[in-house]
């Protein structure tokens, strides 16, 4: 079974989306490259773009992609509440048609009373992630505490595979920890320089990414996070589309 690719939009980087004019733009890029779907980040609308969702849902469907929606918002705020504007988010997805809506977890508390999301969650006609971002909040045993007091009613995982780098943690350890708990897969191949980590593109990264990669489920989306470059933006994203396919 061939892994479903989605390509994050923010792999074009924020420059190139805004000249090309906005995540619409390159939808006919990520479809004529062959990939499944595109994840569409909350963080690179303007305004009027987020009060148009239904038309952009609508073009999505129109180049046969599926939709999966990004929203730069932890689930749990610092006082460990329930994200606060979660119904809107919900009725933007909706009006994505989105398959997936993606919070980081933030700052959850033990004890949390979940049946409220659990309810939202069983009238919802997508599915529901957390991501294990670059901050404290999204270290292993931060998600680790989280899922196992959530069950198998809650939120599934987007697994960043460049992130736990960022927060010093094993991502070939924590991809054999989680790989039960993951809906969705970010490929971030990432190199260390003396300013930090930073993602890269397959080619320039060591084998981590293929033995992370290895360990996590075949049957769940893949989507391209990493930098996508070139003259040719159809011909760069078909060929890592292609590679991610053949893992």
């Amino acid at each position: 079974m061939k892994r479903e690719v989605i390509v994050v939009t923010t792999a074009y980087g924020r420059a190139q989306i805004k000249a090309l004019g906005g995540q619409q733009a390159v939808l006919p890029i990520i479809a004529a490259a062959g990939a499944d779907g595109v994840e569409i980040r909350r963080e690179l609308f303007s305004p009027a773009e987020l009060d148009d969702l239904p038309a952009l849902g609508n073009a999505i469907a129109a180049a046969r992609l599926v939709a999966f929606y990004s929203v730069p918002e932890a689930l749990f705020t610092v006082e460990g509440a329930l994200n606060p504007h979660i119904d809107q988010h919900f009725i933007e997805a909706q009006q994505l048609n989105a398959q997936l809506l993606k919070y980081s977890l933030g700052h959850y508390s033990r004890g949390f009373d979940g049946s409220q999301l659990r309810e939202k969650l069983a009238a919802l006609p997508f599915h529901l992630v957390v991501e294990n971002d670059q901050t404290d909040c999204g270290k292993l045993s931060a998600l680790e505490s989280y899922f196992h007091d959530s069950g198998e009613a809650g939120p599934g995982m987007t697994f960043d595979m460049g992130n736990w780098l960022w927060v010093g943690d094993n991502p070939l350890l924590a991809a054999e920890r989680l790989n039960h708990l993951v809906s969705y897969v970010h490929m971030k191949p990432a190199v260390q320089t003396e300013n930090g980590w930073h993602a890269v593109a397959p080619d320039e990264a060591s084998h981590l990414w293929r033995e992370t990669l290895a360990r996590l489920p075949t049957s769940v989306p893949c989507g391209i996070e990493f930098p996508l470059e070139g003259d040719d933006l159809v011909a760069v994203t078909r060929h890592y589309v292609d590679l991610l396919r053949g893992e």
